[in-house]
């Protein structure tokens, strides 16, 4: 944008300012300042806000704080960037820095969505000195917390700049593999390491993926970033608040959108999995759909999310209408047409190694509430060690 266009827009927020709040907006910036720290008081009431801390089972009279430091600037031309990173891979548990960047740009630009950011492993090619001394840092960091982190910097006229750091959010398969590979590395202790698994997550190891006869035989329409993995059908929905609607009369839902926004939440919490059109693998939609094991492919350039008239058109102009049929691989990025199989997974590796360090300090039995063969042979694989609730009723079915 130009400077002339800048100045209009600040004009257009003045006249929305003055048309919501009924006053000029302030021109002090000590109000401004004020104003802005409530704004943030304020937030902690919102209904997406809410429906997070009942996700999270956070309690509301916690209350939340405000911080007030000084900016530094991403954009200020080609010697300035910002970026977001995780010391290992979110979905996978992988131990190699995950993350994106962009050059020219503020931290809202990259997890918005509104740009398509670069992988982190070419910053090394832009600014070889700021990506190892990022490296470094992100080793000290992790080491110091004993955990993966998900890091937000900012690149000031070729001046890195930590912003903040904290444990990152992961998927069920990366909290295991990141548990067992942390104790391989005597970081942490195996009783440390089954207190980092949320129960909850384990439930997203048993989510199904699609069947491969069937895959073989589908037909790709597209393809985005595999922000979160797992497999996922439903009729296609454009809003969060209709895929709500429909997804609370039992019906599998696909929201698309062009990118989410935190307004989103309550459509993602409902939906089967997220399709957008932009961002990247650290944007809004990733991240959300991540910690809740949500499938979700993001960035996906080669359609075009049409919210008006509610329809997507991809590259080779196949159109899908609301209320159509599309699949997700969120391990992949595939976009499908249509409904494909599902199958339940297998619990291996890593999570059974997690599972027998479980067994040597547990000292509670698990039994099965199981009335036929089927659902009692599923109970053994995972590990039930044997009946302890069958409806005889259920048998004369």
């Amino acid at each position: 944008m130009t400077v002339e266009d800048l100045k209009n827009l600040v004009e257009q927020f003045k006249i929305i300012y003055k048309r919501e709040v009924k006053s000029e907006f302030p021109q002090d910036p000590k109000n401004q300042l004020m104003l802005a720290i409530e704004a943030v008081f304020k937030s902690w009431n919102n209904p997406r806000a809410i429906i997070y801390r009942k996700l999270n089972d956070i309690p509301n009279n916690l209350g939340t704080a405000v911080n007030i430091q000084s900016i530094v600037f991403g954009n200020m031309g080609q010697t300035s960037g910002t970026g977001v990173a995780f010391t290992r891979n979110p979905s996978t548990g992988e131990n190699k820095l995950f993350g994106e960047f962009l050059m020219n740009a503020q931290g809202e630009d990259v997890v918005a969505g509104i740009r398509t950011p670069e992988d982190i492993s070419t910053l090394k090619d832009i600014m070889p000195e700021v990506h190892d001394k990022f490296i470094e840092i992100t080793n000290i960091l992790e080491n110091h917390y004993k955990d993966m982190q998900d890091i937000e910097f900012t690149i000031e006229k070729e001046k890195l700049y930590i912003l903040q750091t904290r444990n990152g959010k992961r998927t069920a398969k990366a909290a295991i593999n990141i548990a067992v590979d942390l104790v391989a590395d005597d970081i942490i202790d195996k009783k440390e390491a089954i207190m980092r698994i949320e129960p909850n997550q384990l439930d997203q190891l048993l989510h199904p993926t699609f069947e491969e006869k069937s895959l073989k035989e589908a037909n790709i329409i597209a393809k985005g970033l595999p922000a979160s993995p797992g497999a996922a059908c439903g009729k296609v929905y454009f809003n969060a608040e209709e895929a709500v609607e429909v997804a609370k009369k039992g019906e599998e839902v696909i929201l698309v959108r062009l990118e989410t926004s935190p307004e989103d939440i309550e459509g993602m919490v409902l939906s089967q999995g997220v399709l957008t059109a932009r961002g990247g693998m650290t944007s809004h939609e990733a991240v959300v759909a991540r910690g809740m094991g949500k499938c979700c492919v993001a960035g996906c350039s080669e359609i075009k999310v049409d919210e008006y008239n509610k329809e997507i058109r991809t590259i080779n102009d196949v159109v899908i209408k609301e209320g159509e049929y599309i699949s997700i691989d969120g391990s992949t990025g595939f976009v499908y047409l249509g409904e494909i199989d599902k199958t339940s997974t297998e619990l291996s590796g890593n999570f059974q190694e997690l599972m027998n360090w479980v067994d040597e300090y547990r000292s509670m039995n698990v039994r099965t509430n199981a009335d036929n063969p089927r659902d009692a042979a599923t109970a053994v694989k995972f590990g039930a060690e044997g009946i302890g609730l069958c409806r005889t009723e259920h048998m004369f079915f």
